[in-house]
């Protein structure tokens, strides 16, 4: 079984039950600790080959608890450091093998490829286009019409930020469901009023002269973002009238 870093998920469901879960069941327990996955999440993961599931008779995925915990390190890993799958997939085979490795984190752009740079910390990550057509398993003419909808743009160096291969997974789940991207333009404006106010709250800590009150501005940043992150989910649950597991 895989070491994996600070962090666990569903210590109490992945870990206590032994039994065979199906993806739906895996979904649940992922989600306690990653809000974001989805199945189509799950179902990239196991293509790239990061977590190989059983298969019944009928051909529907079963899962170990050990699986349920890969799947945990690996989107743990891309959260926290930054790392695309192809390092997410070297680093695992190593510590199966063993060997301990120090995680890279993503840094500066060259051609449009990550490089990776040991680090203590985790730098802002930037993926290319390729990679995160890859990562969100989506069509070059999906992304050019979310682009046209203003739902995902590219920084100014041409990459994008990590954080996108999550947006573009949700809105290409969405779409499963008759949403289409033009519906999503007022959950944008939405998100970027709520940035906006975030914002203004840190913007004098982050103009501070001292480098800790600097620091400080991020944390705070990710504490207000997490905050408005829950408020925002609690209010259409309470809209719609109904509550997410």
């Amino acid at each position: 079984m895989l070491q994996t870093p600070s962090g666990g998920v569903g210590h109490g469901a992945a870990a206590a039950d032994s039994g065979l879960m199906s993806i739906g069941t895996v979904l649940n327990v992922l989600r306690d600790e990653f809000p974001e996955v989805t199945i189509s999440k799950i179902r990239f993961l196991e293509s790239e080959g990061l977590v190989e599931p059983q298969r019944t008779p009928s051909g529907y995925r079963k899962f170990t608890a050990d699986d349920v915990e890969r799947l945990g390190h690996v989107l743990r890993m891309q959260r926290d450091h930054y790392l695309p799958l192809k390092v997410i997939r070297e680093h695992l085979d190593a510590m199966e093998r063993g060997e301990a490795v120090h995680l890279p984190t993503v840094g500066r752009q060259r051609d449009g490829e990550a490089v990776l740079e040991p680090s203590d910390a985790p730098t802002a990550a930037r993926i290319g286009r390729a990679e995160l057509l890859a990562a969100a398993a989506i069509e070059e003419r999906d992304l050019q019409e979310w682009e046209s909808y203003g739902l995902i743009a590219p920084l100014p160096d041409g990459a994008y930020d990590a954080e996108t291969v999550t947006v573009a997974s949700l809105i290409a789940e969405l779409g499963r469901f008759g949403i289409e991207p033009r519906h999503l333009r007022v959950m944008k404006a939405a998100a970027d009023r709520e940035a906006g106010l975030v914002d203004q709250v840190v913007a004098p800590l982050r103009r501070h002269r001292n480098p800790q009150t600097r620091t400080h501005a991020e944390a705070r940043t990710r504490e207000l973002a997490g905050l408005t992150v829950k408020l925002h989910a609690a209010l259409v649950q309470t809209a719609l009238g109904v509550r997410l597991p």
